[in-house]
């Protein structure tokens, strides 16, 4: 289906693909259980979820890129992705 050139982009993109089924099966739980208390508690977990994915997507990317982009481009990268942090926090 798709010639794979980059071991990088592969990891990336599973991580992005494991991270939607489990969103995906955290929603058939939510219909399954059909109670806002415990759809509100696996939204919870889901919270969680989500920035450990975006970090070690980011994280592996970065490793893919090490070698090609210059360290301070590489920090613009990572304050970027801090900022965001910053930005949704409340």
């Amino acid at each position: 289906m798709f010639f794979i050139k980059d071991k990088y982009v592969f990891g990336m993109a599973f991580l992005r693909i494991i991270s939607g089924i489990i969103e995906f099966s955290a929603a058939m739980v939510m219909l399954k259980l059909n109670r806002v208390e415990h759809a509100l508690k696996i939204n919870a977990v889901l919270a969680a979820v989500g920035p450990i994915v975006l970090m070690s997507v980011m994280a592996l990317g970065l490793v893919g890129l090490a070698g090609r982009v210059s360290p301070g481009k590489i920090l613009i990268i990572i304050i970027g992705v801090l900022i965001i942090f910053y930005g949704v926090q409340k």
